[in-house]
């Protein structure tokens, strides 16, 4: 999991209730109605804006916004170590058991075409087709999340809007008109800390997120097409360590130390 992300949400979250406890009881900002209008309302328009197709994608591109990229790389190279011994040892057509367990999927397919026996410019080019296909499915949330975020406030404005009519519509009793007023003010807030907590950071990291699994097919990539041109496990361990040398922990965790494989 990505401890940034775990993080930052649960600390917005609780610098937010913290600044909310200190001054008032939790109960005062608690109000159902006002829920309703910005989460009903901010989902009933993302679902008017997009096809049902795409609003598939929310569930997906929000599990690998949480995923930690250097634990994937590390998987990735060490199952490129572990495909390329059983190649050696037992045979191409062995890869496919092993592409089963593969981390992600252009691995599991580059290792499924390795053990049917395709060449790696045909390789290179299929995976390059799921590296566009990646890119449009990454691009199609980030999107909707962008939409989500100006949603959740202009429809905190709506319940702002709404409760002030039905409080100018009762001021018979003066004393309830600091209260009513609050409550009208706290769908504003509701979809303030929605857009900018949740949606809008997620745009951010959905375009990183691109980038990260970017370099993971091009990672793949060159440890497939060491094992289609019959190279040696050490030689591909020295290229999965070039690669990773912007991420040295993860390197050393994933290969062990360079003596290690030279023995």
């Amino acid at each position: 999991m990505d401890k940034a992300s775990i993080g930052g949400v649960l600390a917005g979250t609780g610098l937010v209730l913290a600044a909310i406890l200190l001054g008032s009881p939790i109960s005062t900002f608690i109000n159902v109605p006002g829920i309703l209008i910005v989460a009903g309302g901010t989902f009933a328009a993302t679902s008017i804006a997009f096809p049902t197709s795409e609003l598939r994608t929310i569930f997906s591109v929000s599990r690998r916004v949480f995923n930690d990229p250097g634990d994937e790389m590390v998987a990735i190279s060490q199952h490129l170590i572990h495909a390329m011994k059983v190649l050696k040892r037992e045979g191409p057509v062995a890869l496919e058991a092993v592409a089963e367990e593969a981390p992600t999927e252009p691995l599991k397919k580059g290792l499924l075409l390795i053990a049917d026996g395709t060449d790696s410019g045909t390789i290179k080019e299929i995976l390059k087709t799921e590296t566009r296909q990646m890119e449009e499915h990454h691009r199609a949330g980030q999107k909707i999340f962008n939409e989500m975020g100006k949603y959740a406030p202009a429809f905190g404005m709506v319940g702002t809007l709404i409760g002030l009519v039905q409080m100018l519509a009762d001021m018979s009793d003066p004393d309830a008109l600091g209260p009513n007023m609050a409550v009208a003010l706290l769908t504003t807030f509701y979809g303030a800390v929605l857009a900018n907590l949740i949606f809008i950071p997620m745009v951010s990291k959905l375009d990183r997120r691109i980038q990260i699994e970017l370099t993971q097919i091009q990672l793949a990539m060159m440890g497939l097409e060491s094992m289609v041109r019959g190279e040696t496990g050490i030689i591909l361990e020295e290229k999965l360590r070039a690669f990773l040398n912007t991420h040295k922990s993860k390197a050393d965790e994933a290969l062990g130390q360079p003596q290690e494989a030279a023995a």
